[in-house]
């Protein structure tokens, strides 16, 4: 990847609300240069969408959690599908180690944690499941 799309993909990691005009002064190039180089990451697949970060102050009212999950191998598929139709699962990892799945749960209350750790022990092939609640957020990149 060439140096300015690194330079580029970093901008937008920092604030993807960052108008074109803003990322060229910034880079040091023209608007048309920054439009080429994003379309063209957009159809490589490098950049799949635009998204937000909660702001520190957001995240003080939330509950984050870490779930590992340990499943039966024969139910992989039909575990992941059920998990993600639950709202509260932001994103779903593969990991090494004693446990199969890395679920992050974002939730309004410790209550709402509850219930959704109960739902994911409850899905048929879940061995079992060990949750770290987040506390802080150092950096986010």
């Amino acid at each position: 990847m060439e140096s300015l799309d690194t330079a580029l993909l970093r901008l937008l990691q920092a604030d993807a609300r960052t108008n074109v005009s803003e990322l060229a002064r910034q880079l040091k190039v023209s608007r048309a240069t920054v439009q080429e180089h994003m379309d063209r990451l957009e159809r490589k697949q490098v950049i799949q969408g635009y998204t937000i970060r909660y702001h520190p102050e957001h995240q003080l009212r939330q509950v984050c959690a870490h779930v590992m999950v340990s499943v039966d191998a024969k139910h992989a598929g039909s575990i992941v599908r059920q998990i993600e139709n639950i709202k509260d699962v932001e994103s779903l990892q593969t990991i090494s180690g004693a446990y199969d799945l890395l679920a992050l749960v974002r939730t309004d209350s410790t209550q709402s944690l509850d219930v959704v750790i109960d739902q994911l022990a409850a899905i048929e092939g879940v061995d079992k499941t060990l949750s770290s609640v987040i506390l802080a957020t150092k950096f986010q990149r």
